[in-house]
């Protein structure tokens, strides 16, 4: 069952791959840039980057959310993780709840860097990745990952051309976390984990999320021997007997041994089994509330395909089981009824870690000492953060797009402007003075104004107010008494329509 390759053993874990997987490996000669040229131009992409729509997606598959519903989550998220810590302390609940609604796709990698506590570690090792990054690694996991690579998501958009910047950056991920932890090295089943970190997020912060997933979420997962994945096992199996008797009957009859079916499941969480919709809203929850969300999707797959005595009559042998449990029906994949099931099963974090410590027991006794004890698993965001509780800086958000903006202008400057838009002068028309300026007194008032002597001044015209109104320009009536000559009548110049009005 065990097999080793470049000095690390490693579950053989082909036997129990789904029929999606197997054809991925089937035809990983789709790596080449020529075939795959051909390919992408005639199919075409569907909205989570695959090609053809392939991992199992299909238009039943997924369920649309109204743009209205997804703005107001967007809005909801968006204030979260402005105050990530005061949700994470004081409304969890409420994170859980949302996180089982199923994060906005815009915001979903910064919440899944959130969730895992990637952004602090990142934020607390600052340079760290591009140290990392600068260094030449071991060459014997390099040759592995190197042939590892085309085999992840190859009609995902990301990783379909051998070289592009999908394939590279996972490259980058897996030797940064070989050199990381050295002790661990490099397994088959991490590239499918970060390459699904890093189609919703940059490089660096896919490491952060693949090395939290590794030492919080998945401890033990990926290191020599695997025997945290054996544990696992053995739990999935003794709480299956709690969720549906009878498929416990049926696998324990036929003498299956739970690492046959779920090595793959787990150690990829399900990104390798499950529709793309599903896969991502069983992250989503994984993210928040632990290990014990991958332990549900287990049981209920289980449940669905050896629940039922009509199940069982089709596979009367280790055969038969082993092929139903490769052909998942995909009506119990679907992301509304797998997400329901996932809610109702009942299974918390205590009972995964009751039946962690039974099942240690019964290894020692059986096995003698584990060969490596990795740190104790993390169930949830919240308990992550509380374990390790952030600094104030290390939660806050940083753009990775960055405009340059011109430097505002001072406030005095502005008003100062805006006031000479408000007073730009209309064109100056000359307007004959309506009142003469009476230098005869026997003069009639209706008479029409004397003209100006040659050597007088001009009259300086003065602009018109933004306020006047033509009837406030017209001559006044005629039949009025004449007024008395005043010094302001003796005046040389004449006077504008404002002025008038206050005069009169």
């Amino acid at each position: 069952m065990a097999k080793t390759e470049t000095g690390r053993q490693s579950v053989d874990t082909r036997s129990i791959r789904t029929i999606s997987s197997s054809h991925m490996d089937d035809e990983s000669s789709l790596g080449s840039d020529s075939e795959i040229n051909g390919f992408t131009t005639e199919r075409p992409t569907d909205k989570y980057g695959f090609i053809g729509g392939a991992q199992q997606c299909s238009e039943h598959s997924a369920q649309d959310v109204p743009p209205e519903v997804l703005r107001q989550r967007e809005v909801k998220w968006l204030d979260m993780l402005n105050h990530w810590d005061k949700w994470m302390i004081k409304r969890f609940d409420k994170v859980r709840l949302r996180c089982q609604k199923g994060i906005p796709p815009a915001l979903r990698g910064r919440a899944w860097l959130y969730l895992s506590g990637g952004k602090v570690k990142k934020e607390q090792n600052q340079g760290k990745f591009q140290e990392l990054d600068s260094q030449p690694g071991e060459p014997k996991w390099l040759d592995v990952i190197e042939k590892d690579l085309h085999r992840q998501f190859p009609f995902h958009e990301m990783f379909v051309s051998r070289g592009g910047h999908g394939q590279q950056d996972l490259f980058r991920v897996l030797k940064a976390y070989t050199l990381y932890r050295p002790e661990e090295g490099y397994c088959q089943a991490q590239a499918p984990i970060a390459a699904v970190l890093l189609m919703h997020m940059p490089a660096e912060d896919a490491f952060w999320g693949l090395v939290q997933i590794c030492e919080k979420y998945l401890p033990g997962y990926y290191s020599p021997g695997l025997e945290a994945i054996q544990l696992d096992g053995e739990i999935l199996f003794a709480l299956l007997r709690r969720v549906s008797p009878l498929a416990f009957r049926h696998l324990e009859k036929h003498k299956i041994d739970p690492i046959l079916y779920m090595t793959e499941w787990f150690m990829c969480a399900f990104s390798r089994t499950l529709p793309w919709a599903s896969v991502l809203r069983v992250w989503d929850m994984f993210l928040c509330d632990g290990v014990k969300i991958i332990f549900r999707v287990g049981l209920v797959l289980l449940k669905c395909m050896l629940g039922t005595r009509e199940k069982l009559k089709a596979c009367q042998g280790q055969y038969e089981t082993m092929e139903l449990l490769r052909a998942i029906e995909p009506r119990y994949m679907q992301e509304g009824y797998l997400v329901r099931e996932i809610l109702e099963v009942p299974v918390t974090a205590r009972d995964v870690e009751r039946e962690h410590h039974t099942q240690v027991k019964r290894w020692r006794k059986n096995r003698g000492e584990l060969n490596f004890k990795p740190p104790p698993r993390m169930h949830g965001a919240r308990l992550i953060m509380l374990a390790d509780p952030p600094r104030r800086q290390d939660l806050q958000q940083n753009p990775t797009i960055v405009l340059e903006v011109p430097p505002p202008t001072s406030q005095k400057k502005g008003k100062e402007e805006k006031k000479s838009r408000k007073s730009m002068k209309k064109p100056i028309v000359e307007i004959p003075n309506p009142y003469p300026l009476l230098n005869n007194p026997s003069h009639p008032p209706s008479a029409p104004p004397a003209p100006l002597p040659p050597n007088s001044k001009t009259p300086e015209i003065v602009p018109q107010s933004e306020t006047d109104t033509p009837h406030q320009q017209q001559a006044p009536p005629t039949d009025l008494p004449p007024a008395k000559e005043s010094p302001l009548q003796q005046s040389t110049q004449s006077l504008s329509s404002t002025e008038q009005d206050t005069y009169l």
